[in-house]
């Protein structure tokens, strides 16, 4: 049986095309874990995070666009296109998608929080 309720900080959501949610614990070593995991193939994830500072480094997810929903706070999301950087300003409640293979960043104005909804399969990051 699934929770009630759930803290979207500690528990990450994963969605496949199947009837049922897979409730996700979130640790120090979350990340590496996930990279090795082959249960969750090539459905979305849904992630609640907290940010008090910018982005170190920048993602690309080449298997699906990003629904990235500030849920508060202010920031940016800069988009690394071929034309250029692409700044997408962000705030109080808004949302807006970042394209498959697209790298980008945020650059945090104020605490925030926000929901990432992300295909994740081959998901990249590298420093700034």
């Amino acid at each position: 049986m699934v929770e009630a309720t759930f803290d979207p900080e500690q528990t990450y959501v994963h969605l496949e095309d199947g009837p049922e949610a897979l409730l996700l614990e979130v640790g120090d070593d979350f990340w590496e874990k996930l990279s090795r995991r082959t249960d969750l193939g090539d459905g979305r994830l849904f992630a609640v995070f907290r940010f008090e500072e910018s982005w170190r480094t920048r993602e690309i997810h080449p298997s699906g666009d990003e629904l990235v929903y500030l849920l508060s706070g202010a920031i940016d999301l800069v988009l690394f296109e071929d034309a250029g950087e692409r700044v997408i300003p962000l705030r109080g409640r808004a949302a807006c998608v970042v394209p498959r293979g697209v790298w980008h960043t945020a650059r945090v104005h104020e605490p925030s929080e926000v929901l990432h909804v992300t295909r994740g399969a081959g998901t990249r990051h590298e420093p700034l």
